[in-house]
């Protein structure tokens, strides 16, 4: 998914648990889920290792809390955006790219995506925490599949593919905007990469001449 943003330079007050999650969302972030520890972990949410044991069984079961949590906030966040409120389609799906490129911002960890950094590292050696990444990645590419639709009827397009097959091509495009822009620390480089989408999906949904396409 997502990317999202922000990042919290201290752990959110609030509960043990809490700071937990807000804790793995920025160190997962940055050095990755295989070398975060969990005293690391501890450190950044200013919890001893008790707390954390106490609420988690192990690291895998605190990364898929983590994937959980970070659906709930994206999830929020994406709901809040200004484009469900346009009233054409298209524009909808356009407003949805528009949207992706405007919360790039900060360093590169500020707006990679959590469940996909995850998700490169864990997809064989924990499948539970795979599952949990895969579940917030195609949960999230869900919400934008009835926009699709809608664009899709009002272009004319009938058949030769399908909404959800569009919206898991989006969130590659994604996912690997945010790769390259880590293996260059230049998040332009993701910018560029979802201009480049915008003007694909603006040729896909082309309204302007000749008979609906198919």
């Amino acid at each position: 998914m997502l990317m999202a943003r922000p990042t919290k330079h201290q752990p959110e007050r609030g509960d043990a648990r809490t700071r937990l999650l807000e804790a793995a969302r920025d160190v997962v972030r940055t050095k990755g889920f295989a070398a975060t520890s969990v005293d690391d972990l501890c450190r950044a949410a200013g919890v001893t290792k008790g707390a954390f044991f106490h609420h988690f069984e192990s690291k895998e079961a605190l990364g898929i809390a983590a994937a959980e949590h970070w659906s709930e906030w994206t999830g929020a966040l994406f709901k809040a955006a200004p484009y469900h409120d346009l009233p054409d389609p298209v524009d909808r799906v356009l407003g949805y790219i528009d949207f992706r490129r405007s919360i790039i911002d900060g360093n590169v960890m500020e707006f990679t995506c959590l469940v996909g950094t995850m998700a490169q590292e864990v997809y064989g050696a924990y499948p539970a925490l795979r599952d949990a990444c895969a579940a917030s990645i195609f949960g999230h590419s869900a919400t934008i599949e009835p926009d699709i639709e809608a664009a899709m009827a009002a272009s004319g397009i009938r058949n030769g593919w399908t909404p959800r097959s569009l919206s898991a091509h989006i969130q590659a495009v994604l996912q690997g905007a945010f790769i390259l822009a880590k293996a260059s620390d230049d998040p332009q480089v993701a910018r560029d990469c979802i201009d480049h989408l915008k003007r694909y999906l603006t040729l896909l949904f082309s309204r302007e001449g000749g008979p609906a396409r198919t």
